[in-house]
């Protein structure tokens, strides 16, 4: 497996590059006859699109799914499902004067892993890469939705601006993809702040899956939140991934954290759903934090390719705050992961 793919049973491999001339998926695995429409991949590719708000870059990409194979008349036919979704607001000359410039916070480890660099915006390291991901997680979503499980993320947090509890009727009209519109309002004045100053800002994306059945996952090292954290943290803005209660179970007594079993089902939910790398029939919450966007407005100072010290004069268009676009990729990432673990399960089941 190349590190451009992902799943064992229910498998994907994204390709193109943000200033390329389109960006896609393969996905292979997928069985056939199941209900699936090109309205239902473009609806989440939507979610994702950029130019949509203020709170976002202001880069202009329709991002229209074109469906090469693997559906006919609506439904899926077994075949490898490929899907095109073409560049028509790159601008590769922007870069033009990054060429030998290492430009903060971006993936220089890229030259020395290759020899070669892509600085068109960063290439295959760029976050237009997850349009491939969103467009397989349609797939995966549809898949689950089949199985009674739905995937739902929304943005906790904001810089220091937390959230309460979603109100999933109000996520999706949100701009910032919140939930809670007063912690949303002042989110948005935080990022147009950020944005005026040639800034950004990171947050909390928190995703739930409803309806997980108990026993996916496979230990030791297919564990269910394992596979989970892999994949969530293999998007470029992710830099930490916590379960349930997350890092506050260091904080706490064994017995404060045990989910205690009751002839009604579990006490709680400190585990997030996951026990012992499986399911356990309760709803999956995890929490991502993500990074600042490190393309600014800012003249940042840096070196260049031979560690000459140089002045960055940052421009471009660039998201001021990651979190609101993040939400649809990372529920496409856990859809992924639940639609690979199922069939490995059942496969396993039927062997």
């Amino acid at each position: 497996m190349s590190s451009n793919e992902l799943g064992e049973h229910f498998r994907i491999l994204t390709f193109g590059e943000s200033h390329g001339p389109a960006m896609g998926v393969v996905i292979d695995g997928v069985v056939p006859g199941m209900s699936l429409s090109i309205e239902d991949i473009q609806v989440e590719l939507d979610r994702r699109r950029p130019g949509t708000s203020p709170f976002v870059t202001s880069r202009q990409e329709l991002d229209r799914a074109e469906i090469l194979s693997g559906i006919f008349n609506g439904v899926t036919t077994g075949a490898p499902i490929c899907i095109v979704v073409r560049n028509h607001d790159a601008r590769p000359a922007d870069y033009d004067a990054l060429a030998d410039i290492v430009r903060p916070g971006h993936g220089v480890g890229w030259l020395h892993r290759y020899g070669v660099r892509d600085w068109r915006g960063g290439g295959r390291t760029s976050g237009r890469e997850t349009v491939g991901r969103v467009a397989a997680g349609a797939v995966a979503k549809a898949f689950l939705a089949s199985k009674g499980v739905v995937v739902q993320a929304r943005v906790q947090q904001v810089a220091n601006i937390k959230a309460g509890a979603p109100n999933w009727d109000l996520v999706e009209s949100d701009p910032i993809r919140c939930g809670d519109l007063e912690a949303s309002n002042r989110m948005q004045a935080a990022i147009l702040a950020a944005k005026s100053d040639g800034d950004s800002l990171g947050g909390i994306v928190e995703v739930f899956a409803y309806g997980v059945p108990a026993g996916l996952g496979d230990p030791v090292f297919c564990k269910l939140d394992a596979e989970l954290a892999k994949a969530l943290v293999s998007i470029g803005a992710v830099k930490g991934v916590e379960f349930g209660d997350g890092f506050l179970v260091a904080t706490k007594t064994g017995s404060e954290n045990n989910d205690r079993p009751t002839p009604k089902g579990f006490a709680s939910n400190h585990c997030g759903g996951i026990l012992g790398g499986i399911s356990t029939g309760q709803t999956l919450i995890m929490r991502l934090a993500v990074k600042p966007t490190p393309t600014i407005g800012q003249d940042q100072e840096t070196v260049d390719l031979k560690g000459n010290p140089v002045t960055l004069h940052s421009g471009g268009r660039h998201d001021p705050c990651i979190c609101p676009r993040l939400v649809p990729v990372a529920e496409a990432m856990v859809a992924l992961v639940l639609a690979d673990a199922w069939m490995r399960r059942d496969t396993s089941l039927n062997s």
